[in-house]
Order: C-alpha cells, then sequence, then structure tokens
C-alpha cells in the first residue's frame, strides 16, 4: 500500500499518532483529489471532526485557505459540511478566511472569539500556517468537584469584551 493511502486511512479513522508517524516518515502533507486538487488530507479530517488531526496538518505545512473558502472542497467548507462546529472554530483561529455569507454554524459570539484567538494564539501569517506546539500558550488545566452552578459568565464576558475591542482597532 501506498503511504498516502495509509494516511488518508489513519486521518479517517482518527489516528493521530499515525498520523505524525506517516508524515515523519516523508509522506506528503499535500495530496491531490480526484479532479487534482490539493488539500484531500486536511479536507477529510475537517469532514471527520478529527481537530488534533487539522491543527498537526496545518502545522506541518498543509493549507487553511483556498483560492475560495465557499468552495465545496476547501477545509472550511468541508468541516461545516461534515457539521463539525469545533474544527470550525480551530480552522479560523488558524487563520481560515470565511466568506461573507458562508454560515458555519457557529454563533456571532463564537465567531468572534474564534478570531480572536486565532490573532493571539493561533496564526501567525495568511498562509495560514499556526504555531508550533512549543509557541502555544500552556493552560492549567483544573480539575472541578462538585462545582454545579458555579458562575462563569464573568469570564465569557472578559474574553468576549477583548475580542470586541480587538476588532474595534482594525
Amino acid at each position: 500500500m501506498s503511504a498516502a493511502i495509509d494516511l488518508l486511512k489513519a486521518i479517517r479513522t482518527g489516528r493521530l499518532q499515525e498520523v505524525r508517524a506517516l508524515l515523519d516518515a516523508g509522506t506528503a502533507v499535500e495530496i491531490d483529489d480526484g479532479r487534482g486538487e490539493p488539500g484531500l488530507p486536511l479536507g477529510v479530517a475537517c469532514f471527520m471532526g478529527h481537530v488534533d488531526i487539522v491543527r498537526e496538518l496545518i502545522s506541518r505545512g498543509a493549507r487553511v485557505n483556498t483560492a475560495d473558502n465557499a468552495q465545496l472542497t476547501s477545509p472550511l467548507s468541508m468541516a461545516v459540511r461534515g457539521r463539525r462546529t469545533e474544527v470550525v472554530k480551530a480552522l479560523i483561529e488558524l487563520g481560515a478566511e470565511v466568506p461573507p455569507d458562508m454560515a458555519t454554524g457557529l454563533s456571532d459570539q463564537e465567531m468572534l472569539i474564534a478570531r480572536w484567538r486565532g490573532r493571539h494564539y493561533g496564526a501567525t501569517s495568511s498562509s495560514g500556517a499556526g504555531e508550533s506546539n512549543d509557541e502555544r500558550p500552556v493552560f492549567e488545566e483544573i480539575e472541578m468537584i462538585r462545582c454545579y452552578g458555579t458562575d462563569t459568565s464573568v469570564l465569557d464576558a472578559d474574553l468576549i469584551r477583548a475580542a470586541r475591542d480587538m476588532d474595534n482597532k482594525k
């Protein structure tokens, strides 16, 4: 079997470690689809909803944007068609340009936050390449037991305010 087919199988089944191993072995991150368009691995990962694999492919050089992101085979369109809102958020964070009339399945607030996160933590260039794992901020995971009724609206409001301030400074 070819390495490209093995990569696509690993992506379809969500096996991140196998995807990494194949890419480390030299498998191309950009494989053409049946019509000669590059980006088949990223499109499959987006449609299947494998956010970690999407991030890995983009960090390895897969293009997050196509000439027309409304095109049915663009990574963003594939995530929307698969109803994978977490992937849509990740793509926006990593620099995907959303066409003005595209229904992404995200609320205005979610779009605003994804763009803000992308400007601060995700995309580093217009090509859509994300930061390496070493440059991403480290977040402490806190396990809270019996926190029923905890009000997190203040935290949400602060994040939304920061995102709006960022948009107003454009």
